[in-house]
């Protein structure tokens, strides 16, 4: 049986790796010596131990030896060598959370000789200010306390939402890899203001704002966006000309074909494609 007294291990200690750290440990969901960390370059854990008192282990079996739960935050094209290398220390007392792209419950549990229990997700980047959004697929065959245990550990930096393993692709487009859409979008929205004589500082600091305002109305107020968009656009005013444009440049469509070709990409990379 599996508890969130047990220790936490972090194979991997990247950007989505870090922030979900610091979402556990801030959260007080475990003690920071609770925590265990292997990342090949040092240099990472030791910021980590310094700044939170994280655990450090000298390789990625060491994590499995000393932790209950188990987070390969690597990316997917190195996945299947971590799970050879800690495959012999896996026992069924074992949960791998995965955040890997495009990598199946069952090629998870291949590289594991089906030795442990497998929860797959997908979180994204905002978990770093704790705004993350995390897909998980609920496995019938996963105990509801070792459920239980990841969802706390998953709700520590942010939102979750269950989904099946065949709605994980589109959940990968829309929420995981959408932030780096967002940056784009709000990047975009800046420079036309500095286009118009706002200061670089000026137009990062209102399209932020006004995305992060836009994103909350639609969460707190349930209307559809259409609603709330069509609350901004006043007849005959300087918003409706916007959306126009907007309209008439095919902005849904590039949008729509931007999920659609990252979806694909999820697809792929589960039938065994490499990562790009």
């Amino acid at each position: 049986m599996i508890e969130l007294a047990s220790n936490i291990g972090f194979i991997g200690a990247g950007n989505m790796g870090s922030a979900m750290i610091r979402g556990i440990i801030q959260g007080r969901v475990a003690k920071p010596r609770s925590v265990w960390v292997y990342d090949q370059c040092s240099s990472k854990i030791e910021q980590l131990h310094t700044e939170l008192g994280i655990t450090i282990a000298n390789n990625a079996e060491e994590v499995v030896q000393n932790c209950s739960i188990i987070i390969p935050a690597v990316k997917p094209s190195v996945i299947a060598s971590v799970m050879s290398e800690i495959s012999n220390a896996l026992t069924r007392e074992h949960l791998i959370l995965s955040i890997a792209a495009g990598i199946t419950i069952n090629q998870l549990k291949e590289m594991t000789g089906n030795k442990c229990f497998v929860i797959r997700t997908m979180p994204n980047t905002p978990a770093l200010v704790g705004e993350g959004m995390t897909a998980v697929c609920k496995d019938p065959s996963v105990p509801e306390e070792y459920m239980n245990a990841a969802c706390t550990i998953l709700k520590s930096f942010g939102t979750i939402e269950f989904v099946s393993e065949n709605q994980i692709h589109a959940a990968t487009a829309i929420s995981g890899s959408s932030p780096a859409y967002a940056f784009l979008f709000l990047e975009a929205l800046a420079d036309g203001g500095v286009m118009m004589g706002l200061s670089r500082e000026q137009s990062y600091k209102m399209a932020a704002q006004a995305l992060l305002g836009s994103a909350k109305m639609v969460l707190k107020t349930g209307k559809h966006p259409g609603e709330l968009k069509d609350m901004v656009c006043s007849p005959a005013g300087t918003t409706i000309d916007a959306v126009a444009s907007l309209e008439k440049d095919g902005f849904r469509g590039i949008v729509m074909k931007a999920v659609q070709i990252c979806a694909q990409k999820s697809i792929e990379m589960g039938n065994g494609e490499k990562a790009r």
